[in-house]
């Protein structure tokens, strides 16, 4: 038995490593010049068209489209780079020539598209208005499906992380306890689906595709070529392990849960679903991206200890009204939420700056308003805590005094109640700003 916990640590470890090692995501992919440019006038069609992005590019991930939906073929251009790629542009019937092209970003998966349009002749480039082909974007179904996986799973790890934290630190009995371990399971299934779902609908993301695509073999096997799908598989591998460590608490109970061995496992695996969930999103961004690695992983680490132990206790503790573990589990809360709140704030700080870039970009992009919006939601929040934090100061000796009278202990479940309902929203927001584009 030693030598497999020795093995699952070494390998864990090895895991834990390599992840924490990974390059974070970048930018969104932008097309920065072509040539001819956009709305230029010729006497004769061109026969190919040079298109320059501003970071390199796999050939694979870049379409270009004619207005019939016949893709044109792309190649490397000798000599360029990486970040440039020639486009054979068919022959020319009209007075215009218009394509549509589309470029998945290596790294993060995200779908960057637009329309080029040239005059030919003597002739204005022409508005056609209905006639206009749109640039080519993935399917909303596809979007929404992949918004909803990630607010998945978010709340998934959050609830593991913070939950086993939550009983480990403050709350050991409840490893045997049945809300508890359930609370738990449904954690730890939500978030391996949730991750496997990914992987679909980020694939279907990837190539513009549908809801039926996400369904496809296919699709799961070329997204797992891709940096985003690779980070996908390595969440979900870190979920399969994560049963060895939640099954190891089930069966062992509270000597388990107080097991240095066991927390040292507990907390790898933890670490590990952390930074796999942060490669796949922007909060690594900017121009000190080790940096925002860094504070992605603390404002994960600091939510997921927050919420999970938040709802720990709002599902398993308070109803149970028991004198003795409402002394000993709600001051230790309070002081592990006071901690964690603060370091939330301090990275959230840094991602923000790290991401949005300006005040301009926070002010005047969509990315900037949801930011405000999930900035807005946690003030509310942060009011909600303040007033649990104050009834822990002031009647928590009351209510034991009164071995957890229904009455004394409401207000504080109302508080924890709210503050639980509202912190749903601020990670929806998040789910979100997840697939907007970067306030830069």
């Amino acid at each position: 038995m030693t030598t497999v916990r020795r093995s699952l640590l070494v390998l864990l470890s090895t895991l834990l490593l390599g992840l924490l090692g990974t390059t974070p995501a970048a930018a969104h992919t932008e097309l920065v010049g072509s040539t001819p440019k956009d709305g230029a006038r010729s006497a004769k069609a061109p026969d190919r068209l040079t298109l320059v992005f501003d970071e390199p590019v796999d050939l694979a991930d870049v379409r270009v489209m004619t207005p019939d939906g016949d893709r044109l073929p792309v190649s490397r251009v000798p000599g360029r780079g990486s970040a440039t790629v020639r486009v054979a542009l068919p022959r020319a019937t009209g007075d215009t020539l218009s394509v549509t092209w589309s470029v998945i970003d290596e790294e993060d998966g995200h779908a960057t598209s637009g329309r080029l349009s040239f005059g030919i002749g003597g002739l204005a480039t022409q508005d056609r208005g209905d006639e206009a082909t749109a640039a080519p974007a993935p399917s909303p179904s596809v979007r929404r499906g992949l918004v909803a996986a990630r607010w998945t799973g978010y709340l998934s790890l959050a609830l593991f992380v913070g939950g086993l934290a939550f009983v480990a630190l403050l709350w050991p009995r409840g490893a045997g306890e049945s809300r508890a371990r359930v609370l738990l399971g449904l954690a730890w299934t939500c978030g391996l689906l949730s991750t496997v779902a990914s992987l679909g609908l980020q694939g279907a993301y990837t190539a513009l595709g549908g809801l039926r695509d996400a369904l496809r073999a296919a699709t799961y096997a070329d997204v797992l070529t891709t940096e985003p799908g690779l980070a996908l598989a390595a969440r979900g591998l870190l979920w399969v392990l994560a049963a060895v460590v939640l099954a190891a608490l089930l069966q062992g109970g509270a000597p388990t849960a107080r097991s240095p061995g066991w927390r040292v496992g507990a907390g790898a695996v933890a670490l590990g679903l952390l930074r796999a969930t942060g490669m796949a999103g922007h909060d690594s961004e900017g121009s000190s991206p080790s940096w925002g690695a860094v504070a992605d992983l603390v404002h994960l680490l600091g939510v997921s200890l927050w919420i999970g132990s938040l709802v720990m206790l709002t599902v398993a503790v308070l109803p149970r009204r028991e004198p003795g573990e409402l002394a000993a589990v709600v001051p230790g809360y309070s002081k592990l939420a006071a901690v964690s709140v603060t370091a939330i704030v301090a990275a959230g700080l840094v991602l923000a700056w790290q991401i949005v870039g300006s005040y301009d970009a926070l002010l005047h992009t969509s990315y900037g308003h949801l930011l405000l919006l999930k900035t807005g939601v946690l003030a509310v929040v942060l009011v909600a805590a303040w007033c649990s934090r104050q009834w822990t100061r002031t009647r928590l000796d009351l209510a034991v005094l009164l071995r957890g009278d229904a009455a004394t202990v409401r207000p504080f479940g109302y508080s924890v109640a709210a503050e639980t309902g509202l912190v749903l929203v601020v990670l929806a927001v998040t789910s979100l700003l997840v697939t907007a584009n970067p306030g830069r």
